[in-house]
């Protein structure tokens, strides 16, 4: 079956235009089953070697809470006082918190590797939670690399936060911001004669 088409709008195509990334959540909460449904079509990211570098930890539910003071706890006793009460109930009111971990592979080239699937993976979780209903805000904060938060969301040596996914059904979706068109971006280097002419 030839599953090419020859127009530019297809559905793939129409849901990364309108994938949006979402901050504010509805109350809902997100079954699990459709947490591992989504995870279960991420998983197809291309991998080098077929290593599938990728693990994932979740909080839900009472478990919001554990997240959310694992977080305040990396901020220092200023920022605590500036902004911890409300990031803590803004962190508890998020439905879901889905961490994405890398496990790390002592060779650099390996490591861009799996770098680039996890992140590819994380790509495909949003859009496959888009077209669900889902929005996503995918985090790359600083308390990814603070040993308490990290021992507390039960983050090993050798591995590396990817990303914290927050995921619930949108209360507001913003609007789109433009992208820069390709043809500004593309370098394309002239034919050159063959050196055989």
């Amino acid at each position: 079956m030839n599953r090419l088409r020859a127009d530019s709008d297809t559905p793939v195509a129409d849901l990364i235009r309108e994938r949006r990334t979402v901050r504010l959540f509805k109350n809902d909460e997100v079954p699990r089953s459709l947490l591992l449904e989504l995870l279960n079509v991420a998983v197809w990211a291309p991998n080098h070697e077929f290593r599938e570098p990728w693990r994932f930890i979740l909080f839900q539910g009472e478990a919001r809470r554990t997240f959310a003071e694992a977080m305040i706890r990396t901020y220092s006793s200023e920022e605590r006082e500036k902004y911890g009460k409300n990031k803590k109930a803004y962190l508890e009111s998020v439905p879901a918190h889905l961490i994405v971990v890398l496990k790390e592979d002592p060779r650099p080239k390996a490591w861009e590797e799996d770098y680039a699937a996890v992140c590819s993976l994380i790509q495909n979780f949003q859009l496959a939670a888009w077209e669900r209903g889902l929005g996503v805000v995918w985090k790359t904060n600083h308390y990814g690399y603070d040993p308490k938060f990290r021992e507390t969301a039960s983050v090993g040596p050798g591995e590396k936060i990817v990303g914290v996914l927050h995921v619930g059904y949108p209360a507001v979706i913003p609007p789109a911001r433009p992208r820069t068109p390709a043809e500004e971006l593309l370098t394309v280097f002239p034919e050159r004669p063959s050196l055989e002419e």
